[in-house]
């Protein structure tokens, strides 16, 4: 008798066992290859999101990749190399435009703002657009955002790119920051805290915002490739909502609370630092309350793509952005 209890507790055991194993196996993490368009304070949400826990609560564990440029981006997403691309939403509309069946799909807005800063060679407290006549800039990578809208926010101030000024379009965008201290051109764009550990070594000084000066732009947003999408429709829902929470977290929360939740993605920068640049952001509105992309924002972009030069056919708002997981999040 004794035995048959014994032998019954042993079977419950390891059933018990089996099932708590097979439980564990069956929530095991998602993990998805986000590729980020560079590593910078400006996408702070982002970070949040991640070390805040917030896609950890999705199920999701993000392998965080830098590609230095959106067209990196967007060649690691069409070749199934990332899951998710991050970066202007203009990388989207090419590829649309280009005819490609599975093109990507844009889900998910972070930034509602240009998140660069001008570098200049001397301090200029009394800085005006038109100082750049006759100067060399180095303005980042032929038709990627930050290149369009330094353009834009030239022509509105009645400066036209390689006439009035050298505008630099030739330089790798992870190496514009070399070049700038290696002794080219007269002004540079750059983010943060590329823009402040410049600045802090001596070797430039942030003399104007261009977030302020070219006013709200869907500036860096989360695509797929639509086949990816269908087949991971909880995955994508899970991922925005992961970002939602982390917009609402800084609209709601103190620069020193943002930098330090965000601090082990930028281990070299110092704590006060990070916080100058949050408390900087901030101000300007940088980031939007959701994830959403309105159709106004959309067709300024393709404003701005169009005064550069970059674009021969507009791309339809309902073809190239997917509110649906932004919208289902919120509500």
């Amino acid at each position: 008798m004794k035995k048959a209890r014994l032998f019954i507790l042993i079977l419950t055991l390891v059933l018990l066992a089996v099932f708590v194993l097979s439980g564990c196996k069956s929530k095991q993490a998602s993990k998805v290859r986000l590729w980020e368009v560079t590593r910078s304070i400006f996408y702070a949400p982002q970070y949040v999101a991640i070390y805040e826990g917030y896609f950890e609560d999705e199920g999701i564990d993000i392998e965080l990749y830098n590609a230095g440029g959106a067209d990196k981006v967007m060649t690691g997403v069409l070749s199934g190399q990332a899951d998710i691309g991050f970066s202007g939403a203009e990388a989207a509309i090419y590829v649309y435009n280009e005819g490609h069946e599975d093109y990507p799909e844009v889900f998910a807005q972070l930034t509602q703002k240009d998140g660069s800063f001008l570098v200049g060679r001397e301090p200029e407290p009394d800085f005006k657009w038109e100082n750049l006549e006759g100067k060399t800039v180095i303005a980042g990578r032929k038709g990627g955002m930050p290149a369009m809208a330094f353009e834009y926010i030239l022509r509105n101030h009645g400066l036209v790119p390689n006439e009035d000024l050298e505008f630099l379009l030739n330089i790798q965008f992870d190496l514009i920051a070399g070049a700038f201290t290696g002794g080219t051109g007269d002004y540079v764009s750059l983010f943060e805290p590329v823009a402040s550990n410049v600045e802090l070594k001596g070797q430039g000084y942030i003399v104007a915002s261009l977030g302020v000066a070219a006013g709200n732009i869907p500036y860096t947003t989360y695509y797929a490739k639509q086949s990816y999408m269908k087949e991971n429709e909880d995955l994508i829902t899970g991922f925005t909502r992961a970002i939602y929470k982390g917009q609402q977290y800084v609209a709601n929360h103190s620069a020193e609370e943002i930098a330090k939740a965000i601090k082990p993605a930028f281990p070299e920068t110092e704590l006060d630092r990070i916080i100058s640049v949050v408390q900087r952001y901030k101000e300007q509105d940088t980031w939007p309350l959701d994830p959403r992309m309105s159709q106004e924002s959309y067709e300024r972009l393709q404003d701005i793509m169009e005064m550069a030069g970059e674009l021969d056919q507009r791309a339809p708002y309902d073809k190239v952005i997917n509110n649906d997981y932004a919208v289902k999040v919120i509500d």
